[in-house]
């Protein structure tokens, strides 16, 4: 070797991701510090090199579909590198999926998000069974009967892979299929038909664009019934061990998630039992959503972790000039600005899940807010996501664009929950909607921003402004997009305001709700606490 190397930042590995301090805030304040060991124990293997391989071969060796047998029979199989199944069953045995349905236990979701946050940190693409699973259970219990079949299965921490009737297994995973082709986000146009059979069950015949998971075992399905678009659970294997006719056309191939299946298929008459009421598909499978849009935060909020760790360890080790980055002033205001965006984020998904938490255990108010927050956050949280993993990756510089640095995975993962269960324009006109149609969600909404009232100038501003303005109902449509975005800033900031160190929190304030912001990462205000809040923002290697 002609040279020595040196100036290189170390591998990232052999910390306890968990250690986030706004991360664990978060769980001790939403009733979930009965976690914080079963935490520790996962976030210090997410940190290991062992799971972080398992991270890099389930990208690098994506699945494979094998649609028939050697003899020509029809299989429609998934096939999956032996890491990804690793990477499941971690997440199954630490009940990040439907596990939280079968506790009475105050804040069993929230330890659940909390889990969800930390493991989706190792890898992205897995989280998406594991989601669904986990918000199917919501949607399946509009029907007690089949909920008693399959919610025991559901929650099960039993990693069971492999197509075998519902019987035989120790534990199931649950997809979804709403979109076809000609429709997209508009589901009402679905053609997708189901004929009662006379026994309970309906036969349903067409096709879906896109098939979440598809090695799945079950799937909530809409489908045009006699009575209107409803809702269906369908099996992939039958009882007596046949497989349903689903067949699995082709696999999609996608900027990112690659390490997840995603398929289109075509139903031939496949058999399928009804969710809620006919005509009610919309209402019964969107129980289903807002749970798979906490995650979408969740998701979106992790990927800004990851990245401003990985920028924080990089500019601690790497010099040049003659300095660290991380002491070179303008890079100190990169990263600064970009550990305050992943701390609102970080605030806003734990509330939510709080909300959520205490919304399903039938805590009075706790729904209305959740319906204005969950889809403010929705839109904002992972519009921010790609612009946070662009800059944290050019942080590394050439070193962050080469694919051994897990940084463009990261790039390539983040506009995909800005997409998924409703891209930008959907999540931005259903909050107007239900501030419409329950006008009560704005108030418990404003009810809980003004819970920072009086604390910051800026913020006290902001939130003046966003009740003017959602309340001026002209070209209120035209101005979603905006008025979502101050809703979803002025509830980050109270949150901030509230729970953060000061640092942090003047910082945010001072530049996402004042004039004094730039366009791009880097140009917060001058006068702000730098080092506490990348101090808070780094991670220590045991």
């Amino acid at each position: 070797m002609s040279h020595d190397v040196f100036n290189q930042a170390p591998p990232l590995t052999g910390h306890d991701v968990s250690a986030d301090p706004a991360l664990l805030d978060g769980v001790k304040r939403e009733d979930a510090d009965w976690a914080l060991g079963e935490l520790r124990t996962l976030g210090t293997l997410a940190g290991s090199a062992r799971a972080q391989e398992w991270g890099r071969l389930a990208n690098d060796n994506p699945p494979v579909l094998r649609t028939h047998d050697r003899y020509g029979n029809r299989i429609d199989e998934v096939e999956f590198h032996p890491a990804w199944h690793e990477l499941m069953g971690v997440a199954v045995e630490h009940g990040l999926h439907a596990t939280p349905w079968s506790s009475a236990r105050p804040g069993a979701h929230v330890a659940r998000a909390a889990k969800f946050y930390v493991w989706s940190q190792v890898e992205a693409g897995h989280g998406c069974p594991i989601s669904m699973t986990y918000a199917s259970v919501a949607a399946l219990r509009h029907t007690p009967a089949l909920a008693a079949v399959w919610e025991p299965l559901l929650v099960s921490r039993t990693y069971d892979f492999g197509l075998r009737p519902p019987a035989a297994k120790r534990g199931v995973l649950a997809g979804m299929a709403m979109t076809e082709k000609q429709g997209g986000s508009d589901v009402r146009a679905n053609t997708t038909t189901a004929e009662p059979l006379g026994d309970g069950s309906y036969a349903l015949t067409g096709h879906k664009w896109f098939n979440s998971a598809p090695m799945c075992d079950v799937f909530l399905v809409l489908a045009q019934a006699p009575g209107g678009l409803s809702c269906f659970l369908l099996p992939r294997v039958l009882p007596d061990g046949s497989r349903n006719a689903m067949r699995l056309m082709r696999l999609k191939e996608k900027l990112g998630n690659r390490s997840n299946a995603s398929a289109e298929v075509e139903y031939d008459g496949a058999a399928a039992y009804l969710v809620g009421e006919e005509g009610r598909g919309v209402r019964t499978i969107m129980e289903m959503v807002n749970m798979t849009r906490l995650d979408c935060v969740i998701g979106s909020a992790a990927g800004m972790r990851y990245g401003v760790t990985q920028a924080v360890h990089h500019a601690t080790h790497r010099s040049a000039f003659g300095a660290p980055l991380s002491e070179q002033p303008l890079m100190r205001n990169v990263l600064a600005d970009l550990a305050i965006e992943s701390e609102a984020a970080t605030a806003a998904m734990m509330r939510l899940a709080g909300v959520t938490d205490r919304a399903i255990r039938g805590v009075r108010g706790e729904g209305a807010l959740r319906r204005t927050a969950l889809a403010a956050s929705k839109y904002w949280v992972c519009k921010r996501a790609p612009a946070h993993a662009a800059e944290s990756l050019e942080c590394l510089g050439g070193n962050g664009y080469v694919e051994e640095s897990q940084m463009p995975r990261l790039f390539r993962d983040s506009p995909l929950n800005g997409i998924w269960e409703g891209s930008g324009n959907v999540a931005a006109l259903d909050l107007l909607r239900s501030i419409v149609k329950e006008p009560a969600s704005l108030d418990a909404f404003f009810d809980e921003v003004d819970l920072a009232a009086g604390a910051d100038r800026h913020l006290d501003s902001a939130i003046l402004k966003i009740k003017e303005s959602v309340t001026d109902t002209s070209d209120l449509e035209y101005r979603a997009r905006r008025v979502v975005e101050r809703l979803a800033l002025v509830f980050q900031g109270s949150l901030l305001v509230r729970h953060s160190p000061p640092a942090v929190a003047d910082a945010f304030c001072a530049s996402r709700l004042s004039t004094d912001w730039g366009h791009a990462f880097g140009t917060l205000p001058s006068g702000l606490d730098l080092t506490a809040i990348i101090d808070r923002a780094d991670v220590k290697i045991n």
